[in-house]
């Protein structure tokens, strides 16, 4: 494989000990894939280049933007749609029951047009892919993923959307805050928090976000940056601190840190012993 063609593997988790969920980020020039199926869904987004897949006894073709859905035990190939450009694109494999949360009956949602032009869908997908692949947070990633993937099923399958009224939804959202705030170090999944209130996991994310404004991933990351302030002031290390409050590590604790305050932990540390002195 010549240095422009690359394909990186990132093996996710859909929660603390969740089941894993894989992530691919490709570039290549002329590698053709040989025919083949997966068990799960694949879905795709091309960032770049021009790609054709022969799938269902057609070919479809696809530029930066389009997202393709292959469903399950699909047989299929993939390959450069030009001879003078490569392709790039993220792909994901989720297992069927991803896509069903948030739809009415039991059925694998069926896409008749395997190649969608969704704008909105590809930048959210596409991002999510991006930052998960450089920390795959278990609870980030099952907050986020299961969210996108039902939207691709709500708005492009046959399958009828299931009502998003959510009984007791801030009773629901404030007992999930509280769980997350007493088990931030190793906080329990979303499936198994869904089942202890009787819903979907899509159920439970649509409550959480109604009432909080913000998912689930979010809003224990900023509670851990909180607890993070105090044991900065103390004196900690970031890199200390970022295992006390749950971060995956330091660099993780300094993503979410500027995101909140807008500066990085050690420059906070710095600035409020400096003011103490």
């Amino acid at each position: 494989m010549s240095a422009r063609e690359q394909a990186l593997w990132t093996r996710a988790r859909l929660g603390h000990c969740g089941p894993p969920l894989d992530l691919l980020t490709a570039r290549f020039d002329r590698h053709v894939f040989a025919p083949h199926e997966h068990a799960e869904f694949s879905i795709g987004v091309c960032v770049g280049g021009s790609e054709v897949i022969d799938y269902r006894g057609g070919r479809l073709r696809l530029g930066p933007g389009s997202i393709v859905v292959l469903a399950p035990d699909e047989m299929h190939t993939g390959g450069p749609g030009t001879t003078t450009e490569g392709y790039a694109y993220r792909a994901l494999y989720a297992d069927p029951a991803l896509l069903t949360d948030g739809i009415l009956g039991a059925a694998l949602p069926h896409f008749r047009e395997p190649l969608l032009d969704d704008a909105e869908l590809a930048v959210a997908l596409r991002t999510a892919h991006t930052q998960l692949s450089v920390c795959p947070d278990p609870l980030e990633v099952e907050s986020r993923l299961p969210w996108l993937l039902t939207a691709l099923a709500r708005r492009h399958s046959t399958s009828s959307p299931a009502p998003d009224e959510i009984p007791g939804a801030a009773w629901v959202a404030h007992a999930v805050r509280d769980r997350l705030a007493d088990e931030l170090l190793t906080p329990p999944s979303l499936s198994s928090l869904a089942a202890d209130f009787d819903l979907s996991r899509y159920q439970l994310l649509r409550a959480f976000r109604t009432t909080m404004g913000i998912p689930p991933y979010a809003w224990l990351a900023q509670y851990r940056v909180t607890r993070a302030r105090g044991l900065l002031e103390a004196g900690g290390r970031p890199a200390e601190v970022a295992a006390q409050v749950g971060f995956a590590d330091q660099a993780h604790l300094t993503r979410w840190f500027r995101r909140v305050l807008g500066v990085t932990p050690a420059a906070y540390r710095n600035s409020v012993q400096d003011r103490g002195r």
